[in-house]
């Protein structure tokens, strides 16, 4: 079990899209078609924990509209026993208005005085309840109240007493995360703490150093946005970042907390939870707002470290749930399909017509044993494997399936395309999965380029 203590708060989404300015001020108009509420502040680290499957136990001071937030709660299976109500405050809600992937505006309601000395009791008395069955403990400390200095204090030497590793995601006021086990700030955070300006490494090494055994901190690990991370141990460790595209930043930070967490809730190698947590963060990092990461996903930008593509060849439930997500994000999802038996510029320039169509493409890919009975017993030249590793190697291709039937319908049903892209040669025919996506497109092919006439000239010549 995880347990997760801190600010807990409500990311409210409302998401739109602008087209024109207001004539009553010049800001834009946002015209909303869905609103959302989600966990959260340190709300944001039980998301995450639960995306990757952990047991988490939650404790927490809110305030007023406190409905609102146990249902969030709630939704997650997760016991709100832990979760105090102190009707003098103010439960904290973050409004967000999103238009067209661009955060437009956020405006808050909040309490951020300190709680007090009664509910600093509860928590520890519910945190002390459970202590024997808790594996790790995360502070996120967002600078809300709740994470008071006596609290932080209590919750780190019971903690200790009975040696349970402990991650802290600090704010401002470092005197209170005296003899933590672990202390994850930012480099403007390390910055603030150590009171050195951060310009090269060896002032990060400096200041790292530093802050650790003013702390006495057991590990002090830093987040160096774009560079990656630090750890302060017994030596002193670097870990690249593996982010290639960055939406947004929201929430990353939790992200890296929760997977931190997760990972060393299973295993003392903390260089391998770095990676891990690094991972995490690449693909939160591409996603708008206070996003959560998979396992799944974390496997795959792994797997990107190897150069490898083979993290794009997925199986029917794994698109499903890619392609879910997807939606959930607003992307356009672009399908098409074939055999690709000899892959040529024809199939390139194919493809790369079809993936400016939408956000990501997916490409289905005739089995051997479809292929054989859609072209007769010679084919395929290429086994099936070769074929989707020469098609996810192009930069276009975001994913490929290998699909066993004769068409590919049951693949479309499991995706659910915005577009179905075909080759121009059926026009005016049926296309499979017509009835499934929401738009279907021809593209024209590169005149004389084909499988077919490839294998004929091969023969010809011998």
């Amino acid at each position: 079990m995880i347990a997760v203590i801190g600010d807990f708060m409500i990311d409210h989404y409302l998401w739109g899209k602008s087209s024109r300015i207001s004539p009553e001020a010049p800001v834009p108009v946002v015209e909303v078609e869905k609103e959302e509420d989600r966990l959260g502040g340190a709300g944001n680290v039980v998301n995450n924990l639960i995306t990757l499957g952990a047991d988490v136990l939650v404790s927490s001071v809110i305030g007023r509209n406190s409905r609102r937030m146990l249902k969030l709660v709630e939704e997650k299976n997760i016991d709100t026993n832990g979760v105090f109500i102190d009707k003098s405050r103010e439960t904290i809600i973050k409004s967000r208005v999103i238009a067209s992937h661009q955060q437009v505006i956020r405006y808050d309601r909040e309490t951020i005085n300190p709680i007090s000395e009664e509910y600093e009791n509860k928590i520890i008395e519910y945190l002390n309840k459970y202590i024997q069955n808790i594996e790790i403990i995360l502070l996120s400390d967002y600078e809300k109240g709740v994470l008071t200095k006596s609290l932080t204090q209590k919750i780190i030497k019971l903690a200790n007493r009975f040696n349970k590793k402990l991650i802290i995601d600090p704010k401002k006021d470092f005197s209170k995360y005296v003899n933590a086990w672990m202390l994850k700030p930012n480099k403007k955070e390390l910055e603030t703490a150590s009171g050195m300006q951060i310009k090269n490494k060896d002032d990060l090494i400096k200041a790292g150093w530093k802050v650790k055994k003013d702390l006495n901190l057991d590990y002090l690990l830093v987040t160096l946005s774009e560079d990656g991370m630090a750890l302060f141990a017994d030596e002193y460790i670097e870990v690249p970042t593996l982010a290639r595209e960055v939406y947004d930043v929201t929430g990353a930070g939790d992200t890296v907390l929760a997977s931190l967490g997760f990972y060393l809730s299973k295993s003392d190698d903390l260089v391998n939870a770095m990676h891990f947590a690094n991972a995490a963060a690449a693909v939160v990092v591409g996603k708008l707002g206070s996003a959560t990461v998979t396992l799944e996903e974390i496997k795959e930008t792994q797997r990107r470290i190897d150069n490898s593509v083979d993290y794009k060849i997925v199986d029917f439930n794994t698109i499903e749930k890619i392609a879910n997500e997807l939606r959930s994000e607003n992307k356009k999802i672009v399908f098409t399909n074939g055999c690709f038996d000899i892959l040529h510029i024809g199939h390139v320039k194919y493809l790369q017509k079809a993936k400016t169509l939408g956000d990501k493409l997916i490409v289905g890919v005739n089995s051997n044993e479809s292929v054989k009975r859609l072209k007769g017993p010679s084919r395929p030249v290429n086994d099936e494997y070769d074929r989707a590793y020469l098609l996810a190697s192009l930069e276009v291709v975001d994913y490929v399936v290998i699909f066993d039937e004769d068409t590919p319908y049951e693949l479309i049903k499991r995706i659910k395309p915005d577009i179905l892209v075909k080759g121009a040669d059926y026009k005016n025919k049926e296309v499979v999965g017509s009835d499934i996506a929401k738009e279907v497109k021809l593209i024209d092919f590169v005149e004389g380029k084909s499988t077919t006439n490839i294998i004929k000239k091969v023969k010809n010549e011998k």
